[in-house]
């Protein structure tokens, strides 16, 4: 069964590796993934080279999304859960940029770390109270 499973493993990699877009754009690297955000469209990340390492960001997307669709993050319950989502991950805030600081040894493990708090802050779009647009009675 070991043998089985590892060629499955080897699959998912396969898989992960085929599904992964990168592109250059202003010095920027595009890495689009073939995780999905809350509106089944791909993950979209930036590595751009900083120091002897790489700066790795969802160039703010994530929280002016969420923004966007009625759920503010700046209400002091708010702010501790995505702190909290975020320290989680070792993902820091910046300015509304979701970022972690990469090295070559680490890439992978930071790459998914910030994939996983897009993921998990994306579900705080759950603590928006739905408005009822009709007035009237069905």
């Amino acid at each position: 069964m070991i043998e089985e499973v590892t060629t499955l493993v080897e699959c998912y990699r396969s898989w992960l590796k085929d599904k992964t877009a990168l592109r250059e754009i202003n010095g920027h690297i595009e890495i689009t993934t073939p995780f999905l955000d809350r509106h089944n469209d791909f993950i979209q990340i930036y590595a751009r080279r900083e120091n002897d390492g790489f700066l790795l960001t969802d160039d703010g997307y994530t929280i002016d999304d969420l923004s966007m669709s009625g759920c503010s993050l700046d209400t002091p319950k708010r702010k501790d859960l995505l702190r909290s989502t975020l320290a989680g991950f070792g993902v820091k805030n910046k300015n509304g940029e979701l970022c972690v600081y990469a090295t070559k040894d680490n890439f992978p493990l930071k790459k998914h770390s910030l994939i996983q708090s897009v993921l998990a802050v994306n579900d705080l779009f759950y603590l928006v109270t739905p408005h009822n647009v009709f007035s009237g009675r069905c």
